[in-house]
């Protein structure tokens, strides 16, 4: 793992913060949702499920409503910021696993000539 990204999922997993077991089960659940994964012990609550799915998957469609929601569940200002930041990592890492897979099954496997001659 490059040094940068190290640094960034310590911060993103460490004890700081309001929430550091939501934001490590956000960061989780949206990289397994965009198919990479992150090691987590801790539970998303099914109130944060539909959060982190729409931000890993359709951040654009995030409304005032959606946050709404989350602040009647009982998540702060604080609690809600670090949830989203820690899902959009969470599923742009997925991503960058994902590439990283893509780029060394294509140097390992043997380059196909376009034939002609």
């Amino acid at each position: 793992m490059r040094p940068r990204l190290k640094k960034v999922l310590d911060a993103l997993f460490g004890d700081f913060g309001s929430r550091p077991d939501l934001r490590r089960a956000s960061a989780a659940r949206a990289a397994a949702l965009c198919g990479g994964a992150l090691p987590a012990s801790e539970t998303l609550p099914d109130a944060l499920a539909p959060w982190v799915e729409k931000v890993a998957r359709q951040a654009w469609k995030i409304t005032d409503e959606d946050v709404a929601a989350l602040r009647a569940a009982g998540f702060d200002e604080d609690a809600i910021f670090e949830i989203t930041i820690a899902a959009a990592t969470g599923a742009g890492l997925a991503r960058y696993q994902i590439a990283t897979r893509a780029i060394e099954a294509a140097t390992v496997a043997p380059a196909k000539s376009g034939g002609g001659g």
